[in-house]
């Protein structure tokens, strides 16, 4: 398998927002889109079952609605717990090794799950599904593979992989149930297991070497700080909260659909034209966010518009199409959220510990599936399927609390700058000379990886004389 060998550059390289954006190379293009599919296939493994198991489950041996919700977000429990374990192994062993054993975990889990006859054997496939927990060490694949000025994108590439999954999942999850039942979509599963593997083996290039890089991947000495930021652990709680309420509204959505008239097997015609509606009204969201400088006001806006949105589900009771139309607010809401929340999390962070930051926001996105599931299915099962849409509500209502303390984010972006050898000794000078640059909020360097990790105004920023204090 060809090696991808990192190209002598200029050490003004920076990984985006630069007048000459540099393209990929033939290896980084082949190592990105490799990591993207498999990021994808896994993803929309884990997704499929979403918009079909709340029906599908009851014909299984010894279901419940309790047991159900804890089939639907076992994988969390997993995934949470061995995420930060599983890239910090794949620093000492390699990432491939521990890429290639997460595939197999994640297919083994899909076996069980697929071959099982009762609630309790699906539950122990999805708990070995997220055993499987990669996400980390495809991140840090990935900054092995791609040079910094271009990395940015390479990790674009991923996040825009899983909103694509997740929008083919609620497509194709009905489809595949209604050929061939839960089973079927669980062996459909284990087939895209089986495909990561091979595009691990056959297409994703073996790196060079394996660094630590604290853009992508957590770092053991940085947790302490992360934990104690203020502004990061309300944004860990609201993923946490987005997939408490996401995960638990799905064990009863497919039922009001069904209740409402709709064949399971065609909730994909719901689904299809609701989704493509959320992402064209999400958009202008965006643009005022990121651009506008709006970003904490469509922030708080739209965790009210999930909250009011599962107050309308509740309210909607069987009318289908007052149902479609709150999807689209839901779906609008769930969309922005899940892009801006990362973008929010790379401002606010410590300019050195992205990675790190973004670990401990990672664990807690799955934690939140594992409860939302379970607290789900228990409410679910005490007060019957409508109060889980009033169990939404409630946590979108403490979530619109907690994120309307935030602080408006500063209007930055994180960069790389490759500075080559530098002696420790002339690291502090350095970091000086980037911080009097106007633009530059702050400036790490670590000599160790030969480079600089910036955070800057790009509005403000004199090029030139980062130009220059690069050369």
């Amino acid at each position: 398998m060809r090696t991808l060998v990192p190209p002598k550059q200029s050490p003004l390289a920076v990984s985006r927002n630069d007048a000459t954006v540099l393209p990929l190379l033939p290896s980084e293009r082949r190592a990105a889109a490799g990591l993207a599919l498999i990021f994808a296939l896994r993803m929309l493994g884990l997704f499929l079952i979403l918009p079909v198991f709340a029906i599908h489950a009851v014909e299984l041996a010894g279901a419940t609605p309790l047991l159900i919700g804890l089939a639907v977000g076992a994988y969390g429990l997993t995934q949470a717990m061995l995420q930060i374990p599983f890239g910090l192994l794949s620093d000492r062993i390699g990432r491939k090794p521990v890429i290639f054993a997460g595939l197999t975990l994640f297919l083994i889990g899909s076996v069980v799950a697929a071959m099982a006859d009762s609630i309790h054997w699906v539950i122990v496939g999805r708990v070995i599904q997220g055993s499987g927990a990669v996400a980390a060490a495809i991140m840090a694949l990935t900054a092995d593979l791609t040079r910094e000025e271009v990395r940015t994108r390479a990790m674009a590439g991923i996040g825009i992989s899983i909103g694509m999954a997740f929008a083919a999942a609620m497509v194709l999850g009905p489809l595949i149930a209604g050929v061939a039942g839960l089973s079927g979509v669980f062996w459909f599963i284990a087939a895209l297991a089986a495909c990561g593997i091979l595009v691990l083996w056959l297409v994703v290039p073996n790196p060079v070497r394996s660094i630590v890089h604290r853009d992508a991947e957590p770092v053991l000495s940085q947790f302490s700080g992360v934990l104690a930021n203020r502004e990061l652990l309300r944004l860990d709680f609201g993923i946490f909260a987005l997939h408490v309420i996401m995960t638990s509204q799905f064990l009863a959505l497919p039922l009001a659909l069904n209740q409402a008239g709709f064949n399971p097997d065609h909730h994909w015609m719901v689904y299809l034209p609701v989704l493509a509606l959320s992402v064209v009204a999400m958009v202008p969201f965006i643009i005022l966010a990121e651009r506008g400088g709006r970003i904490r006001g469509i922030f708080v806006g739209a965790v009210a518009m999930l909250g009011a949105a599962s107050v309308l589900f509740y309210l909607a009771n069987d009318h289908f199409y007052v149902l479609a139309a709150v999807l689209v607010i839901f779906f609008t809401a769930v969309n922005l959220l899940e892009a801006t929340l990362p973008s929010i999390v790379s401002k606010v962070s410590p300019v050195a510990s992205k990675g790190t930051a973004m670990g401990v926001y990672s664990t807690s996105q799955f934690t939140g599936a594992f409860l939302g599931g379970a607290l789900g299915g228990w409410v679910h099962q005490v007060f019957g399927p409508e109060a889980v849409f009033l169990f939404g509500a409630a946590v979108g209502l403490i979530w619109l609390i907690v994120a309307f303390g935030m602080a408006q984010p500063a209007q930055v972006s994180s960069r790389l700058l490759r500075v080559g050898e530098v002696a420790p000794s002339e690291v502090p000078e350095l970091q000086r000379r980037l911080l009097d640059i106007p633009g530059v909020q702050d400036a790490v360097v670590v000599a160790e990886e030969g480079v600089a990790y910036l955070k800057v105004d790009s509005s403000k920023l004199d090029s030139a004389r980062l130009a220059a204090v690069s050369g």
